[in-house]
């Protein structure tokens, strides 16, 4: 067992109606969900040919069970298939090691099961596994999984005070990053549907409100004072046009990585909503802004 091996601070159950999925918050501050719990929960159970292959194939290059049917393939885009490979090790409460999987990839599972669902690609077999997921995807429309699990282990009550300055440390860099490509197509392809505007993958030219929906939908949720510390950084010139773009102050190790994860779970979202109200109420729900830090009530009363 390394020494750099990752443990649970906190861990719980998340309740999505009669489904629970075990839950834990690391001492580095991930939350993750427990990967046998999680495919439990779906009631998906790995075939014989499933465990046969994984046991032959390379760690962390197979699937994982309740998205490896073939069916469903073609619902994963190469963004999403990446992603769930990732699984997290730790040591959990009980001393034991554990694997894994990143919170926030729970709204990718359940969309990839949904839209496969709307396609009438799933098979009978299939049919629960894509109801749970609906009903999962409806309860973090309404509250969001950060939320959920932070709520489910009791970490929401022990944040430190110190807080936004840490988010901000981990989050923004002290150096400009060189540009690259980071906001997938999709993302402005659901965007222009809902808001009934033309869409042309050619073109770089975006109506002036795409900045300012960006700025919502994207920055103002990716965490505590981001925004407001990404203007500082990267101030509008003379003509009132940023000098580089806001994710380029982004750090590689944390802002990079959750500014992704942040974006596949808003185009979740749009391809599951057919409004834009419909798809704004679900975020300002499921990915709501931080508009300033969470209250530390419980802990100053436990300090005085």
């Amino acid at each position: 067992m390394s020494e750099n091996t990752r443990k649970a601070m906190y861990d719980g159950e998340l309740k999505f109606g009669n489904i629970t999925i075990s839950c834990a918050v690391l001492d580095d501050g991930q939350r993750v969900l427990v990967q046998r719990s999680t495919a439990n929960a779906l009631g998906v159970k790995g075939s014989g040919a499933y465990w046969t292959k994984k046991r032959e194939t390379k760690k962390g290059s197979l699937l994982p069970e309740y998205v490896s049917a073939k069916y469903l393939q073609e619902f994963i885009t190469d963004e999403m298939h990446a992603k769930l490979l990732t699984t997290v090790s730790y040591i959990n409460k009980k001393g034991e090691m554990a694997e894994a999987l990143p919170a926030e990839n729970l709204a990718d599972i359940c969309d990839i099961w949904i839209q496969a669902d709307k396609k009438g690609a799933v098979r009978e077999s299939g049919k629960n596994v894509a109801n749970m997921a609906y009903i999962i995807m409806k309860s973090l429309a309404t509250v969001g999984i950060v939320a959920l699990v932070d709520e489910a282990t009791g970490y929401q009550a022990y944040r430190a005070k110190d807080a936004l300055a840490k988010i901000l440390e981990a989050f923004i860099s002290k150096e400009l990053v060189k540009w690259v490509k980071t906001f997938p197509d999709d993302f402005y392809k659901e965007l222009f549907r809902l808001k009934n505007w033309r869409f042309s993958p050619l073109s770089v030219k975006r109506p002036i409100l795409v900045g300012r929906l960006t700025n919502d939908l994207v920055y103002e949720r990716l965490a505590p004072g981001v925004l407001d510390e990404l203007k500082k950084k990267n101030p509008k010139d003379e003509s009132g046009k940023l000098k580089n773009r806001y994710f380029q102050w982004l750090t590689q190790n944390t802002g990079h990585p959750k500014l992704k994860e942040h974006l596949a779970a808003l185009v979740a979202l749009m391809k599951a909503s057919t409004k834009w109200d419909d798809f704004h109420r679900m975020v300002n729900r499921a990915l709501p802004k931080y508009t300033e830090l969470p209250l530390f009530d419980e802990l100053e009363k436990k300090e005085e």
